[in-house]
């Protein structure tokens, strides 16, 4: 068995899945849950994901060979403060952060330096829903997780993390911690913000609610993320804000000239970008294995 007591600090749909997964494939042992809200936890218990709880990270977190941090980036410092002198040795710490720099710097700022047993990570999965009751098996089946080891990392944590995901399914890659944060920036924190940014404009439109009504399906598909969770994605661009803001900066160049193409009636301008744009989504979809 991979784990023998894993200890979950934030049981939603991201910690809830993984030990699903892990349970599935009969690789994890105890499961320790830790959070503040009583319910989730509760219910998390009677879904079998997890097998007892703490709302206290040092509680948790005690005699686990593994601790996987499932908090807003905004807590994850507090989290990794309070694990502090109470992991037994050689604990591996990893996490499911969709920005790494701060992640890192959090962990940092906790320890006073970064343990050889931190594996950062990032498994690309999710759904806009959240909860232990949203959680399931399959979520990282045929996903991309994104391990960001550093400097510090022991070839034996990463092994072991990486082991991990390739359990549940997953095609398992690494990048540098900056690279990560470039490529998330781009394909994942830009596309969240653009869609909670039109669906917020539009329903501060007068006729917002005739807008709505007819929306078609092309809307709904590109607003989907939109319903992801708040306060989860204001950390995320918060976290991220550097190559958040240059892709931004990039996005906003684009869109102008777009603007002044309809405005000039630019068909052949408005043609070259369409068709390249389609040409690009193609090649994407086509490699998509």
């Amino acid at each position: 068995m991979l784990i023998s007591r894993l200890a979950v600090i934030g049981v939603g749909l991201i910690g809830g899945s993984l030990v699903r997964a892990l349970r599935t494939a009969g690789e994890v042992g105890e499961v320790v849950g830790c959070g503040r809200g009583k319910p989730n936890l509760e219910r998390a218990m009677e879904l079998g994901v997890i097998d007892r709880y703490h709302h206290r990270v040092e509680e948790a977190v005690e005699g686990a060979d593994l601790v996987f941090l499932a908090v807003p980036l905004g807590a994850m410092e507090s989290a990794f403060r309070s694990m502090r002198g109470h992991l037994q040795p050689n604990a591996v710490i990893t996490d499911g952060g969709s920005a790494k720099a701060c992640v890192v710097e959090a962990c940092r700022a906790a320890f006073g330096e970064l343990p050889s047993a931190f594996v950062p990570g990032h498994p690309i999965a999710g759904t806009e829903e959240s909860g232990v009751e949203a959680s399931f098996a399959e979520l990282y089946h045929n996903r991309r997780v994104i391990l960001t080891p550093v400097e510090e990392t022991s070839p034996e944590a990463l092994e072991k993390v990486e082991t991990m995901w390739r359990l549940c399914g997953s095609d398992v890659t690494q990048m540098s911690v900056e690279h990560h944060d470039e490529v998330l920036a781009a394909t994942s924190h830009l596309p969240h913000l653009l869609a909670f940014s039109l669906v917020d404009t539009l329903s501060r439109m007068k006729e917002n609610d005739e807008i709505f009504r007819y929306a078609a399906g092309g809307f709904r598909d590109f607003t989907r993320i939109a319903s992801s969770n708040p306060v989860m994605w204001r950390d995320i661009c918060i976290a991220n804000k550097q190559a958040l803001g240059k892709m931004m900066t990039l996005y906003i160049g684009e869109m102008q000239e777009l603007a002044t193409a309809v405005d000039q009636g630019d068909s052949e301008l408005l043609l070259e970008i369409f068709s390249r744009a389609k040409a690009a989504r193609d090649r994407y979809i086509d490699g998509i294995v």
